[in-house]
């Protein structure tokens, strides 16, 4: 049996996903209709055998803490636990979290009284399926300190990650940290001949790492002052003679750092076959069960559609979208292209979609395309809201346009006869 601890990185501010985090956490965000993105790397770990788990928070934790509280519960004769780590401040330490060593650092107190000989660290905003106990076995057998997960990228993709040098024996000799253009002729390593074939021909960080304890707890020693494992751990781990193995990874992985690759990502899932396996009974994804009624649709064509649980559906047509959980939508509307996040509760009896004072979720008429409502938005009928790639960004108290996408914010009310973006 292997002796695992996983930590899970709750993300800082998330900017780069703004508006979705303006009022919770990167990791907090809902995916797929019905999950959030905490519930892919637990999930993960969960598949694969790991059950002592601690989430690190710190940013608009409220909702995450929640979530996971609400969620993850084993029984009182399976020793596992997930248990969240916020931020604290500690007579040795008076600051937050400066950086994803620091967080792991600060919380490294905390592991005292567990017994285990590794140390998994996760990110909380990654959209992946991996078998982590296959990834410690090749750390064992590598007899590695430390083992970073890498992906093969093409030269275009390479500028965004840290690039990793290996040999033949997949040991790391270098690594640098989101290399220049005219830099990349010399970070080339061996990969699998479909990657070479593809020209991915380089090996990217994907902050996925097992550390040994004790080297852990000696390069946090020697380097006090290191606050990132990507651009100084990793490196003084490398420099210092440390054995650093790379596991390459060759199954589909995004980094949600942004709102088009959130939205790709999510458009992605109501593809015939998409990457990432929803529907994989080996590898589920666990998430808060709601026990919602099954959804209701009516005169509705769906056309590659995700629908989740207890929505009542009117619409015209829905293609090449995603519909969270508990969402309402009105007659003669069309969405495509979309991503409607649902709501946290059911309005009243009663309260239908009025000119003014809109009811939760999306009224008739209304035309949505390349677009992201996030949770409890309330438009009223006949609203156009359409993205395209020539808009500018925007920030306006109801919506945001980032990178031609435009995303209603959450609770937002949008009038009815409303026009957004290219409509």
């Amino acid at each position: 049996m292997i002796k695992m601890v996983c930590l899970i990185l709750g993300g800082g501010a998330g900017t780069r996903l703004f508006p979705l985090t303006e009022k919770r956490s990167k990791p907090a965000v809902p995916i797929a209709g019905k999950y959030r993105l905490i519930d892919i790397p637990i999930s993960n770990c969960i598949n694969s055998g790991v059950k002592r788990i601690f989430v690190l928070t710190q940013f608009n934790s409220a909702s995450l803490n929640a979530h996971i509280k609400n969620t993850y519960h084993f029984d009182v004769f399976h020793p596992g636990f997930i248990d969240i780590l916020a931020a604290e401040q500690t007579p040795g330490s008076k600051e937050w979290y400066q950086g994803t060593a620091d967080a792991v650092r600060q919380s490294m107190h905390h592991l005292v009284n567990h017994d285990f000989d590794y140390i998994l660290i996760l990110s909380g905003d990654q959209l992946y399926q991996m078998d982590f106990e296959a990834l410690a076995h090749y750390h064992i057998s590598k007899k590695a300190n430390l083992t970073i997960a890498t992906t093969a990228v093409s030269a275009r993709d390479a500028t965004g990650f840290g690039i990793m040098k290996v040999n033949d024996e997949r040991l790391i000799g270098s690594f640098i940290e989101k290399p220049k253009d005219n830099e990349l002729i010399n970070w080339k390593s061996p990969v699998s001949e479909e990657n070479e074939k593809a020209g991915c021909v380089y090996l990217a960080n994907m902050g996925i790492y097992i550390f040994n304890k004790d080297t852990m707890e000696e390069l946090f020693n020697k380097y006090p002052a290191a606050n990132d494992f990507g651009k100084e751990i990793i490196p003084e781990a490398i420099n210092s003679g440390k054995r650093v193995a790379s596991f390459e990874f060759n199954g589909y992985w995004t980094d949600i750092g942004n709102i088009r690759s959130f939205y790709e990502a999510n458009i992605e899932l109501t593809s015939a076959s998409p990457r990432f396996k929803l529907f994989d009974v080996q590898r589920k994804i666990y998430t808060h069960p709601r026990l919602l009624p099954p959804s209701k649709l009516f005169g509705t064509h769906l056309n590659e559609a995700l629908v989740a649980d207890g929505c009542i559906i009117n619409a015209r047509l829905i293609e090449n979208s995603i519909i969270g959980i508990r969402s309402r939508v009105g007659q003669g509307t069309v969405i495509r292209n979309a991503y409607m996040m649902g709501a946290d509760f059911y309005q009243s009896t009663g309260q239908g979609v009025e000119p003014q004072h809109p009811g939760t979720g999306v009224g008739e008429r209304c035309s949505i395309e390349q677009a992201i409502l996030d949770k409890n938005c309330r438009i009223g009928n006949d609203v156009c809201i359409r993205g395209a790639d020539h808009l500018p960004d925007e920030d306006a108290p109801n919506y945001a346009i980032v990178d031609g996408i435009v995303i209603i914010k959450k609770g937002a009310v949008i009038p009815s006869g409303s026009r957004i973006g290219a409509c």
